[in-house]
């Protein structure tokens, strides 16, 4: 069994859109008060308010507060759990010596998701095939407050689904805002047909992916085709007055440059995954922490003059993190991962050291054997290979021999 979330579009009435934004509202001011009490009783108290804790007063509050109690109880309970996990991590990165990331307060513009649990507050209601069209699903969304809200169903829910935390989002801003309604769903997983092939994959920059029969996946750069539109909306926003209307539109107008462009990203990725699944019983990827790899250059200070530094590579540094983020390794081979279990698939992650400058041939390692980004030559046998095929083909051994190697 494995959880898929279903995502469908809402389309509320145009009170229902002021209604959805007052709700948003209302849990960003519960969220906020929250973080609030928190961060004084530490402050003056030295006392650990917990989620709990704050759950207890809720029915106080929906008293005093009438415009509180018109939404579901147990979707404020989430919100609440939500700043607990904020919380959670924000302990665990200090724990862990990283940068701690205190909670912050949440503009209500900004919080744009809250939270349900399904037949407490929302129900989703299913009415069959369309009688107009014979095609298209109707179906609605009773959501407490609210009512019932249209959504459109492009797929259908798997059979006898069974619904458990149902989430109401909001994506963009003004005019282009859109609601969605997601529904994570247990589904039974659906192995496919055994292929007998194992393929090594190499992310890369120039090529999205190389496996290790050779073949190169173009990357497709959405976000440097975009560049040019983004850097004009950017410059456009830039020269308005705060608080305009004008201002208000260019910022909408960026908002969904970056969102036409992560979309493309993830139709790319989501697409790319599914050739792999469906061609491969077994999948090796490099274990990449791509978080570090995309790290601002450090300062170098000059040791002869004092306030001064040396140069670091930080412009240079700065393009390949454009670039490594433009290409969404992380969010690949997260959909790889999750796509390869639910069709029975094997997906190793291997230690990258070394895969590119090691020989497929001989085994020699050195610098010297890349000669440039896409050539592969061996100062020790002579072996001649694209650097990326060459990497892949390392990569997929090394997932073999820990594939086959016995568990401990």
């Amino acid at each position: 069994m494995s959880v898929k979330a279903f995502k469908f579009r809402l389309y509320p009435t145009a009170k229902q859109h002021v209604a959805l934004g007052s709700m948003l509202g209302a849990h960003a001011e519960l969220y906020n008060a929250a973080l609030q009490e928190r961060r004084d009783a530490y402050r003056t108290r030295g006392v650990t308010v917990r989620a709990t804790d704050q759950m207890r007063q809720l029915r106080d509050i929906r008293q005093v507060r009438p415009d509180q109690a018109v939404w579901s109880f147990t979707s404020q309970q989430q919100t609440l759990r939500r700043l607990d996990k904020a919380f959670a991590a924000f302990f665990r990165r200090v724990k862990n010596g990283e940068a701690p990331g205190y909670p912050r307060f949440r503009s209500p513009t900004r919080f744009d998701s809250v939270d349900f649990r399904h037949g407490d507050g929302i129900k989703f209601i299913d009415h069959g095939h369309s009688r107009r069209s014979g095609r298209q699903r109707e179906a609605r969304v009773r959501v407490q407050g609210i009512g019932h809200i249209r959504v459109r169903l492009h797929r259908d829910l798997p059979p006898d689904a069974k619904l458990g935390q149902v989430s109401i989002k909001r994506e963009g801003t003004g005019r282009r805002q859109r609601w969605f309604v997601v529904l994570p769903v247990e589904v039974e997983d659906q192995p496919l047909p055994s292929t007998g092939s194992a393929v090594g994959i190499d992310l890369g920059i120039v090529s999205f992916l190389t496996d290790s029969n050779g073949q190169h996946v173009p990357n497709p750069r959405h976000g440097k085709a975009a560049a040019e539109k983004l850097a004009a909306a950017q410059q456009a926003l830039a020269r308005k007055k705060r608080g305009s209307t004008r201002r208000k539109k260019a910022v909408q107008r960026v908002a969904a440059l970056h969102r036409k462009v992560a979309a493309q990203r993830l139709d790319h990725a989501h697409k790319t995954a599914h050739a792999l699944v469906a061609d491969h019983d077994l999948i090796v990827h490099e274990a990449l922490v791509v978080r570090n790899m995309v790290r601002r250059a450090t300062p170098v200070p000059d040791p002869d003059q004092p306030g001064a530094y040396l140069p670091n590579g930080g412009t240079a540094k700065t393009g390949l993190n454009r670039s490594i983020s433009d290409a969404g390794w992380s969010t690949f081979i997260t959909i790889l991962t999750n796509k390869a279990a639910c069709a029975g698939r094997d997906i190793v992650a291997v230690n990258p050291t070394n895969t590119s400058r090691t020989c497929s041939t001989c085994g020699h390692v050195a610098a010297e054997n890349r000669l440039n980004q896409a050539a592969f030559t061996c100062v020790s046998c002579g072996h001649t290979a694209h650097a990326d095929t060459n990497a892949a083909i390392n990569i997929l051994r090394a997932g073999l021999a820990q594939h086959q190697a016995p568990a401990a």
